[in-house]
């Protein structure tokens, strides 16, 4: 098991990051879905559990074509399925990753408080203090590009060079953080994200897990820096239209899916 947690500061407000964030995650999982294959919502809706209420989204990423071919042929069915689930209790969320055909063996879960500070505050998940002390702290800067590989680069997503139309936010310079600081008038959140990861695999776990959290941070890494550039898209919208949105897009991927799934059965009219 290994486990980090991931600090974000971002210029927003703990209340604008909770549209934001539905807004952004809607946008990615429109872009990772084709060929049959992507995002898939099986469930988003109410929930209420020991006490905690919240959204209860469960949704499952079809990874069968994201693989190389041998790979393919030799997986088992369901192997190349993950399973999200997530339990988003705002300011607090909680996600589970797993596996079905790995069953308990495989696990990455994510933990996130939104706090409405710089990102300076210890413990925030009140770990044991054994737990607390092996856990690695990483910070992410959305605006260092020199954390961005060059395939992996897009103008439309670097916040160095973003301004918001609607905010007069951005661009964010090398001490954005520190002028952030100093005027506590402006907008600003750091999301605390705990990651667990568990591998369970002889000779491969501790190589595999330390691959995982490469990979979170890459992501965490890369949808912040959309979320920022994407501002204007998302600064006006209400809860209700972030509800509506989802639903649409739930539509749309299945729509994708289905489309795509007959294309590749050769059933195309074209």
């Amino acid at each position: 098991m290994l486990i980090k947690e991931f600090r974000i500061v971002l210029p927003i407000s703990v209340d604008e990051y909770q549209v934001g964030q539905l807004y952004s995650v809607a946008e990615a999982s429109k872009n990772e879905t084709g060929g049959g294959e992507g995002v898939e919502v099986c469930a988003n809706e109410p929930y209420e559990m020991d006490g905690e209420k919240g959204q209860y989204t469960h949704k499952i990423y079809h990874l069968q074509k994201k693989v190389p071919g041998f790979i393919r042929m030799l997986a088992p069915k369901g192997s190349l399925e993950i399973h999200e689930k997530a339990w988003n209790a705002y300011p607090y969320c909680r996600t589970i990753l797993t596996n079905t055909y790995m069953e308990g063996n495989f696990m990455i879960k994510i933990e996130t408080w939104h706090k409405p500070d710089m990102g300076d505050q210890d413990n925030v998940h009140g770990l044991d203090k054994s737990i607390w002390e092996k856990t690695d702290i990483v910070n992410i800067d959305i605006a260092d590009n020199s954390c961005i590989s060059a395939k992996d680069y897009k103008k439309e997503h670097d916040p160095a060079i973003f301004k918001s139309q609607k905010t007069g936010r951005g661009p964010l310079g090398p001490d954005w953080k520190k002028e952030l600081a100093n005027n506590p008038s402006c907008p600003h959140m750091c999301a605390y994200k705990l990651v667990t990861v568990e591998f369970k695999w002889f000779g491969l776990q501790g190589q595999v897990e330390k691959n995982i959290q490469k990979v979170e941070k890459r992501l965490f890494t890369h949808f912040h820096r959309q979320l920022f550039c994407w501002i204007d898209n998302w600064i006006d919208l209400s809860m209700d239209d972030i509800r509506r949105m989802e639903d649409e897009t739930k539509t749309e991927l299945d729509e994708m899916r289905v489309k795509d799934e007959v294309k590749g059965m050769g059933c195309d009219d074209n």
